[in-house]
């Protein structure tokens, strides 16, 4: 679907000179932005990522205005998920239009986004992500370009916090989205990079109609069982409204302290670690020595350097360790303990694990999945009016209550549950005692997790504030793979 002005158009004469100088003033705070991040630099070869949205349209506008300004090469890059049909097609046929009428080079692709979700066990929206960045780091190790530009706003950035914030996350996660990545073995130090990632959607938007320039609406930015769509159409504009006016703002000044926080910190571990950490142990006393915010990261840090990637939960257990009255070990992912042996902190995977025996998988609602962990298939169904008659209402979830995608994953330590009929939340390492669960199923049992709380678990009742009082509910339910 087209947006804004179909043919273009001059600004009416009396407002002329203030179009032109609130255009100035935003090509300003662009240039201004990519200056002070070093995004790009005279002699650059950028590919533009082209959408067809207004963000992406406004970029490749914009850039154009800078060109000569910066001393960049500019081309169109453009990725066609072919998930909306015939609108995909008009989409690519708009963009490939865009690059013809300004004379630049068009790159083009496209990707098989459903089949790819289907074999990667992914919602179709990270499927389309990782295809479309998958292409842009091919076209950026080719050669041909060594820098890719994408159209995240400020608002994607305080959309990107707010998620964050309320799955949890530490200053890394708060950090949000970074304005320039590297793409790791490309000859030219390529990278991909954000420059609009400091003006509001609003102001480009404004800019595009007075320039006469339309651009296409992806219908599914409206659709409110995309989490993102819920945070940007329903709660970011309630927090304005009733909290803060300058909420997006605000998040996205976090972000931007976040990232300086990240940078010193890297440095401040990079010192640190070599001097405590060896050969899968660290020094307990030089550790404990350290101020609480850096043993947390060093622990991280030499966690991850073993490919453990730890909650917030792990690291406190292992920091635990260090007190003279605290367990003498603590169990981590992928069978890896840390023991506690005189002086160290050791870390050791345990004889005859796997390497990986967690699993976890995405499940579109409504959509299917199979666990082979499990040899069976998760389903969520969505349902509503009369067809909720048919069944039980203790299983039937509220859909607007499910606050991310749902993923099916086995428990993890520390999983808390508040099923029906219970006074309280408890561990799920409880409540699978209270239910006899013993055996190697257990590390398997699965759960239901929306965002990151658990919203469903075999064998048990879902959450009474989660059930449906009316309108759409979702009925997760689990059978066998039936083999041929």
């Amino acid at each position: 679907m087209i947006r804004g002005p179909l043919t273009a158009s001059r600004p009416l004469p009396h407002l002329h000179w203030l179009y032109y100088v609130a255009v100035r003033s935003l090509q300003q705070r662009v240039l201004g932005y990519i200056r002070k991040h070093e995004l790009l630099r005279a002699g650059d070869r950028v590919g533009i990522a082209v959408s067809g949205g207004a963000d992406s349209v406004a970029l490749l506008r914009l850039l154009l205005d800078l060109r000569k300004e910066i001393g960049v090469v500019l081309s169109v890059v453009h990725f066609n998920h072919k998930l909306r049909g015939a609108e995909s097609e008009e989409d690519e046929r708009f963009v490939a239009q865009l690059a013809r009428e300004h004379k630049l080079e068009l790159h083009c692709e496209s990707g098989q986004v459903t089949a790819y979700a289907e074999e990667k066990h992914l919602s179709l929206e990270t499927a389309a992500r990782e295809l479309r960045y998958q292409y842009f780091r091919s076209l950026l190790l080719e050669g041909g370009l060594n820098r890719t530009a994408t159209g995240h706003t400020l608002d994607d950035q305080a959309e990107t916090v707010l998620l964050k914030v309320v799955r949890g996350a530490g200053s890394r996660g708060l950090a949000g989205v970074y304005p320039r990545f590297p793409v790791p073995g490309s000859r030219l130090s390529a990278s991909i990079i954000r420059p609009l990632l400091g003006i509001r959607r609003k102001d480009l938007e404004a800019y595009l109609r007075g320039r006469g320039q339309c651009w296409r609406e992806d219908r599914s930015n409206r659709d409110l069982r995309h989490t993102r769509n819920r945070v940007r159409h329903g709660i970011l504009p309630r927090l304005e409204r009733y909290l803060n006016p300058g909420v997006r703002e605000a998040l996205a000044e976090t972000a931007e302290i976040a990232r300086a926080e990240e940078e010193y910190w890297q440095k401040e571990v990079a010192q640190v670690l070599p001097l405590l950490w060896a050969e899968g142990a660290l020094k307990m006393s030089a550790l404990a020595d350290l101020p609480l915010a850096l043993q947390r990261r060093v622990v991280r840090a030499a966690s991850e350097s073993l490919g453990l990637r730890l909650d917030f939960h792990h690291v406190e257990e292992i920091l635990a360790l260090t007190q003279t009255e605290a367990a003498k070990a603590a169990e981590l992912p992928g069978g890896w303990v840390v023991s506690r042996k005189q002086s160290e902190l050791s870390f050791e995977r345990q004889s005859g694990t796997p390497s990986n025996p967690n699993y976890e998988y995405c499940l579109s609602v409504p959509g299917a999945v199979e666990v082979a962990e499990t040899e069976s298939r998760f389903e969520a169904v969505l349902v509503s009016g009369n067809a909720a008659k048919g069944y039980n209402p203790e299983d039937l979830l509220d859909r607007l209550s499910l606050a991310g995608e749902l993923k099916v994953r086995n428990w993890r330590p520390g999983d808390r549950f508040w099923p029906a009929h219970t006074k309280v939340p408890k561990k799920i390492k409880e409540l699978l005692q209270d239910i006899h669960v013993t055996g190697p199923e257990r590390k398997l049992w699965p759960v239901v997790v929306s965002g990151t709380e658990v919203i469903w678990v075999r064998g048990l009742q879902a959450p009474v504030r989660l059930l449906a009082r009316g309108g759409e509910a979702v009925l997760i339910r689990e059978g066998k793979v039936i083999k041929a």
